[in-house]
């Protein structure tokens, strides 16, 4: 019997493949057509948008409403006012119309069930991916498993530090081990707290390899969303009835990946590459002259509030300069050559192509929709309810600030934020009313 909703989730599921193949078939497995891979999960929104019309379980949503209304006022603005080439202004307008409105509708439709299915299979996910970037790591940038975009020799891996470059894992960019790895390490501290849901041995071997991923990514931002999951598992787990009683499988279980950690010698060259990263980045973003060490909080000033708001006076303009020109595919058709034509930051790029009225509006969306779900995951924790809670920990920084412009991190954002709203929807009714 044809169920449009059982048929959403198994495009759900295809979305995420997607987005954790998409960069393996760009560099190894079909690199003669990266540019068109770059697309691979558009097909798959439209369909699901087309089902999800059809059989109305597309939500009545105020966010919605608004943001699709401002997109097509902003695809004109685009052609009239801005960059004026109607390619770009169609590439960038399918990120507002076609994958912002999945949120929503995943949202909608995945129930518990599945958000633990999910769970357990990124958890699963994680052992081979830890893996990949490990070798990743340790092989030189020409080494076949490190081959860029498009079977690009120069390699995928980003600058880390001395001789060692950020792992790419199956991905196109850095970004997307790091958004992999904050959603893994969200799941592993949910089922420390909720050990009954899962099979033991799969959250001790996720919990080695989400430890391992973080040193081995060189990724400072993959740090920061640890330590906040750990403030939110810390004060989550303190909730429960019988504290000390229930924690005997964590701390044992800490005792023996640590156990198992401190006899790797391997694993201390990652380690030591982290440091020196996270030490010369601090060094190199700190506003303290007078010691010339960053602080976290310099770090965090400048990697959060400066960069999300770095370039806005240059391009702060009435109607901006066009949907789509931030992205690197809009440079690439508008000047031939890849690069930031608007900003780098996310808010300044929204505010950049969208201009003063249009992109305000994209933003305050962002901004209240955060702030709702915020509140709502609170208030269905003190109720007892641990994974909104969780998910929350990394999932409010990317309904603020997850980037759009690149195909990999928008379907990240997609991602995150579905399984948010989705944690939420049949606890209480202010998910399905927004």
């Amino acid at each position: 019997m044809f169920n449009p909703k059982n048929i959403i989730k198994n495009l759900f599921w295809i979305y995420f493949i997607l987005l954790l193949i998409e960069g393996g078939l760009r560099r190894w497995i079909l690199p003669e057509f990266s540019n068109y891979l770059l697309l691979i999960r558009d097909p798959i929104a439209l369909i699901i948008l087309i089902v999800a019309f059809k059989n109305n379980l597309i939500p009545k949503n105020k966010y919605l409403s608004i943001v699709i209304l401002v997109s097509i006022l902003g695809f004109y603005t685009a052609l009239f006012f801005g960059h004026g080439n109607l390619q770009v202004a169609i590439y960038g307008s399918r990120i507002l119309l076609l994958h912002f409105p999945l949120i929503f509708i995943f949202g909608n439709i995945l129930d518990r069930n599945d958000l633990i299915l999910f769970g357990k299979v990124i958890l699963l996910i994680s052992i081979p991916m830890a893996i990949l970037i490990t070798i990743q790591f340790y092989s030189p940038q020409s080494a076949w498993v490190n081959r860029g975009v498009g079977g690009n020799i120069e390699g995928a891996g980003f600058q880390g530090t001395g001789e060692y470059f950020r792992p790419p894992g199956t991905f196109s960019f850095i970004t997307g081990v790091t958004s992999f790895f904050t959603i893994v390490g969200c799941f592993v501290f949910y089922f420390w707290i909720n050990t009954k849901k899962i099979n033991f041995p799969l959250l001790i071997s996720s919990t080695i390899a989400f430890l391992v991923s973080i040193p081995t990514s060189i990724s400072r931002t993959l740090f920061f969303s640890v330590f906040i999951s750990i403030v939110c598992f810390v004060i989550a787990k303190s909730t429960q009835k019988d504290f000390f009683k229930n924690s005997s499988r964590f701390i044992f279980g800490i005792f023996l990946i640590f156990l198992i950690s401190s006899n790797s010698n391997v694993l201390n060259t990652q380690i030591s590459a982290f440091y020196d990263r996270f030490t010369s980045a601090n060094e190199s973003e700190s506003k303290t002259k007078s010691s010339g060490i960053g602080t976290i909080k310099d770090v965090i000033v400048n990697r959060v509030i400066y960069s999300t708001f770095q370039d806005i006076d240059e391009n702060f303009i009435i109607f901006g300069k066009g949907v789509g020109a931030g992205t690197n595919v809009g440079a690439k058709l508008l000047t031939g050559d890849v690069g930031f034509l608007v900003a780098e930051g996310e808010i300044a790029r929204i505010l950049g192509e969208y201009g003063l009225i249009f992109g305000l509006i994209i933003v305050f969306i962002r901004i209240r929709m955060t702030y709702d779900y915020s509140i709502n995951s609170f208030y269905l924790f003190k109720l007892g309810d641990q994974l909104p809670f969780m998910i929350f920990s990394i999932s409010f920084i990317y309904t603020i600030n997850g980037g759009w412009a690149q195909p990999n991190a928008l379907g990240f954002y997609v991602i995150i934020c579905s399984i948010w709203i989705a944690s939420m929807n049949f606890n209480n009714k202010l998910t399905n009313e927004k």
